[in-house]
């Protein structure tokens, strides 16, 4: 069994639900450790978080990830525990096989190896792990992001390890995500009998036109590297339950997948632009999950472009599609930042997988990226 594969074992064995750890950071830092590491241990809130560090001169060249994973669902409905890997057919099943469990085990086997052979690499190597990806993402990558700027202390590239491959591991590389803009919209009417509807105010009624308006609006054309700006409803509700009763109010909950060619404030004023102009009474409360960011260009595409070429003798695909993930946090430094790691057909679902012989082909194009950069 290959040492990459090995660890992934080690670490899927470890329930660490979001935002438990569940000791998967001290699994990684203890081998950190032994080949030169500093380590900083973060705890924000309830999330365990660490830093780690070989090297004390740029360029800074540094491993994001996360131990933490999405719940399990039935567990019933899964073909083995899921906190109990096995391999089956040349597949590893296991919840965080694929999301991210398998990309920590191939950074650090990588890191070893390359160390191994090149103690006196230039420059830094550096981890930024968190249990905080999957939930709420307050205590996690953020935080340590503000504690590393606080000190000045930067990276230069950072590698986040989210499975972005579609069907071969290392086909699609992510060099940016769309920003997250969320709204929780009221409508405001007054309730009353339906029979009397003179006598109420259906808020329904009077947000309907509006909320076709912003499906249909064309927020812009997206560019080269991002698909055009989607803004999607994802909730309504309203009424008391009753069949004989106009409600009071009307909550919709709705979401912009945004591009680098248009602003969040873009983005809320046009979107109050069109509702005042149908003279409805409402509030609107937004929240900002992240903003786009592009790593269009540079020495991190093309080491990451080279590497996968030379392990799997294809030419990837860049891509910025797909959710959010931790390099939104990252990307404000100033850091190159790319996404690589395994297939994604199976993350968050009951059964999640991975090819196993894809952990070591997945840790043979990080250590190509360091050598690229580092040597």
């Amino acid at each position: 069994m290959s040492p990459t594969l090995a660890l992934t074992l080690d670490l899927i064995r470890r329930p660490s639900v979001t935002p438990v750890d569940a000791d998967c950071q001290e699994q990684m830092i203890r081998r950190l450790e032994a080949i030169g590491f500093r380590i900083e241990r973060l705890r924000f809130g309830d999330v365990d978080n660490f830093w780690a560090r070989r090297g004390d001169n740029g360029p800074v060249l540094a491993f994001a990830g996360h131990t933490d994973v999405v719940p399990t669902g039935p567990v019933q409905d899964w073909a083995n525990d899921p906190f109990q890997p096995e391999i089956r057919d040349g597949m590893l099943y296991g919840r965080g096989a694929a999301d991210m469990k398998g990309s920590l085990a191939a950074m650090v086997v990588a890191c070893e190896n390359f160390v191994a052979r090149h103690p006196d690499h230039k420059g830094s190597i550096a981890f930024l792990i968190t249990s905080d990806e999957e939930g709420v993402a307050v205590n996690g990558t953020v935080k340590v992001v503000q504690h590393l700027e606080a000190r000045q202390e930067k990276m230069t590239w950072c590698l986040v390890g989210e499975p972005s491959s579609s069907k071969v591991v290392g086909d699609v590389i992510k060099n940016g995500r769309r920003g997250s803009l969320n709204g929780i919209l009221t409508v405001l009417g007054v309730q009353g009998h339906v029979a009397y509807p003179q006598l109420a105010d259906n808020p329904i009624h009077r947000a309907a036109p509006a909320l076709a308006e912003l499906a249909v609006e064309v927020w812009d054309n997206g560019n080269e590297f991002f698909p055009a700006t989607s803004f999607q409803i994802s909730n309504i509700g309203a009424g008391t339950g009753a069949n004989n009763v106009i409600p009071g109010e009307m909550k919709v909950v709705f979401n912009f997948r945004f591009s680098t060619e248009v602003t969040e404030a873009q983005l809320r004023e046009r979107t109050e632009a069109i509702l005042n102009r149908y003279g409805l009474k409402y509030r609107l409360d937004w929240s900002l999950s992240g903003h786009p960011f592009l790593t269009a260009k540079g020495e991190l595409v093309e080491a990451a472009v080279g590497a996968i070429r030379e392990v799997m003798g294809i030419e990837t695909e860049l891509s910025t599609s797909g959710g959010t993930s931790d390099g939104r946090f990252i990307a404000p430094t100033g850091a190159q930042v790319l996404e690589l790691g395994p297939v994604n057909a199976t993350i968050h679902k009951v059964n999640e997988c991975v090819k196993a012989e894809d952990l070591d082909k997945l840790t043979a194009m990080y250590e190509g990226i360091l050598a690229r950069l580092l040597l």
